[in-house]
This record gives structure tokens, sequence and C-alpha cells, in this order.
């Protein structure tokens, strides 16, 4: 099954996960984060916009390739995958 992991950043928003393996069943990039979600809810809310896209300053990769589908998060996650999640930090 894949796994999940995220910047340090996202775990101080949903404290919840931090302490725990993130293990998902195999599906859609959309399918993972709903899981996600069930686990900590508002985690969607954060990363996703009002259409259901991916917010512009956030990433997902599965293994090490980038999300292409940043609309539909169609993009596949294999069984022995591992989906990062992380932030594009701003400022100046």
């Amino acid at each position: 099954m894949p796994t999940v992991e995220m910047t340090s950043h996202l775990y101080r928003f949903f404290p919840v996960l931090e302490d725990r393996e993130l293990v998902v069943p195999t599906g859609s990039v959309a399918s993972v984060l709903a899981e996600i979600n069930n686990l900590a809810p508002g985690f969607l809310d954060y990363i996703l916009d009002e259409r259901g896209a991916l917010r512009r300053h956030v990433n997902i990769s599965v293994n090490d390739t980038i999300v292409i589908d940043k609309k539909t998060l169609s993009d596949r996650v294999p069984d022995d995958g591992t989906v990062y999640i992380f932030q594009a930090l701003s400022g100046g």
C-alpha cells in the first residue's frame, strides 16, 4: 500500500497526522487525499482550492514525479508508491 509523507509545516496544522505512518489505499491522488481528509478533517480545504484543484502554493509528487493533473488529481499512485505533499514558501 502507498505511503504519504509531507512537510513538517503541514503537521503543525494537522497534528493528528504527525505521529503515525500514513498508509493509504492504492488509487488516484484524489482518493489518497480524500483518505487523509478522513483522518484529519479540513485537510482538503487547506491544500485544494474552491474548485477542487491543487492550490498554487502546494505541490504533490508520486515517488519522484510531480503530479501532472493538478485540476482533477487523476494521477495514479502505485501500490508501492510514496506520495509527497509539500508547500512552496514565499515571502521576502
